[in-house]
């Protein structure tokens, strides 16, 4: 009942996130529905078959939309007395589990209703024209195999959040090095080797021992707002007297590690789409290849070039407002810089598309605006959810330095400056790679 209520007494703003899933669930669903219904209505199998497979893409951003928003779930997330009355971190796990299974379901549920309607099964009118091609009208629909495809939304979407939302170990490489034996049958390993009366003395391995716990039991509230273990500078701090430290975010020492490999891929694909053009084959495997390499770097170079970014903005003498923005945007490179590469890999593979596409080709119907519509849409509602993410993160800290005197428009104004930095550095990169995969795709 207590986890019922966690997932039932959200926000406005949670529900409206969770009905997206819905939303973007119900979409997935009916192109897998239109797929079985094409293979019903046509014998090629490898027609069919390739329809099939131009719904990953649609399942792939409705998951990572499902994950993104679990993640942003302040009802499931771990908080101080929910283990004493059984709702540890692997409870909760299986509770964000759960309530994106159901919004998953509730969207392949209205999925169905609204194919079985089109088909005329419900109230025995069905549409005609082009669409008997994918609505499959008249011949019968096999139950189970459309109970498989509306089924994969859910339990992809709920796979990925279980997976992705599972407790970690607090101390980083906490496991097998950690627990192995050392000098003298000691239980930890010392980076620099001690002397054998080192062992002996009174008090040096209880102080050793009193630095470890402390160490394991600062980790988890220090990985719970994003910071690395270790790292200081935690928002939640607290002063001597109970109050709350104001102390900036962290400054990130490491850039992340994905940008060579994103700035490779992203070559290689562009590379693949020149190679193509002058095959004379810009319209074969090997064009959807280097244009889903293209893509994929895009993606790969997200966090990097945020991170970058960051550091741009407290070049050159920067004020408290550039520092401020900087920071936050390193501190956050990985769970923005994500979202907003695959943004941009959407948009750029879109623009490339649109521009090899034949304006008099009939085969561009409501299916194929509809699949582009549902991509673009949960990859920029998982900018969102990030961007909603990151705020709350960075929540007490915000408060501290409102409880300082701070302006609430200094506070708009770096965020206005981060968000103008991001569209300057992403939005002509998108551009470009963009031009550059449609040129000599196109000949």
């Amino acid at each position: 009942m207590l986890a019922l209520r966690l997932s039932l007494g959200a926000r406005p703003a949670v529900q409206v996130r969770r009905l997206l899933v819905a939303g973007a669930s119900a979409g997935t669903g009916f192109l897998l529905l239109s797929a079985l219904g094409h293979a019903l209505s046509h014998p090629d199998p490898a027609a069919s078959a390739l329809r099939l497979a131009w719904c990953t893409a649609p399942l792939a951003a409705t998951v990572y939309l499902a994950v993104a928003v679990a993640r942003a779930d302040p009802a499931t997330r771990p908080r101080p007395g929910l283990s004493a009355v059984g709702l540890g971190p692997v409870r909760l796990t299986a509770i964000s589990a759960a309530t994106t299974a159901v919004s998953c379901l509730l969207g392949s549920a209205l999925a169905l209703l609204v194919f079985l309607q089109l088909r005329g099964d419900l109230t025995g009118m069905s549409l005609g024209g082009d669409a008997q091609e994918f609505l499959a009208a008249g011949r019968p629909l096999p139950l189970p195999a459309a109970l498989t495809l509306l089924a994969l939304v859910p339990l992809s979407a709920s796979g990925a959040v279980a997976v992705t939302l599972r407790p970690r170990e607090p101390v980083k490489g906490a496991g097998r090095a950690a627990r192995a034996y050392g000098r003298f049958g000691a239980y930890r390993r010392t980076p620099v080797r001690e002397s054998f009366g080192a062992y002996g003395r009174f008090g040096r391995q209880l102080g050793a021992a009193a630095r470890g716990r402390r160490t394991a039991a600062e980790a988890p509230a220090q990985e719970q707002d994003g910071a690395p273990a270790g790292a200081a500078g935690d928002a939640g701090a607290e002063a001597v007297d109970g109050s709350p430290a104001v102390v900036p975010p962290p400054v990130p020492t490491a850039a992340p590690s994905g940008l060579p490999w994103g700035v490779a891929v992203l070559a290689v694909g562009l590379a693949v789409e020149a190679l193509t053009s002058r095959t004379g084959s810009a319209d074969g495997p090997a064009a959807f290849l280097g244009l889903a390499l293209t893509s994929l770097g895009l993606a790969l170079v997200g966090p990097g070039l945020t991170h970058l970014c960051g550091r741009l903005l407290q070049a050159v003498r920067p004020g408290a407002l550039r520092l401020l923005a900087g920071r936050v945007l390193m501190t956050e490179a990985t769970r923005i810089g994500r979202p907003l590469g695959v943004v941009c890999a959407v948009v750029s593979a879109a623009y490339t598309m649109a521009s090899l596409h034949d304006p008099d080709d009939p085969s561009a119907g409501p299916l194929v605006v509809l699949g582009v519509l549902l991509v673009a849409g949960c990859t920029v509602a998982t900018l969102l959810t990030a961007a909603v993410e990151a705020k709350q993160a960075h929540a007490d800290t915000t408060a501290s330095l409102r409880r300082l005197g701070a302006p609430a428009g200094t506070l708009r104004r770096a965020a206005s400056l981060r968000a103008g930095a991001l569209l300057a550095l992403f939005g002509p990169l998108t551009v470009a790679v963009a031009e550059l995969s449609a040129w000599p795709l196109g000949g």
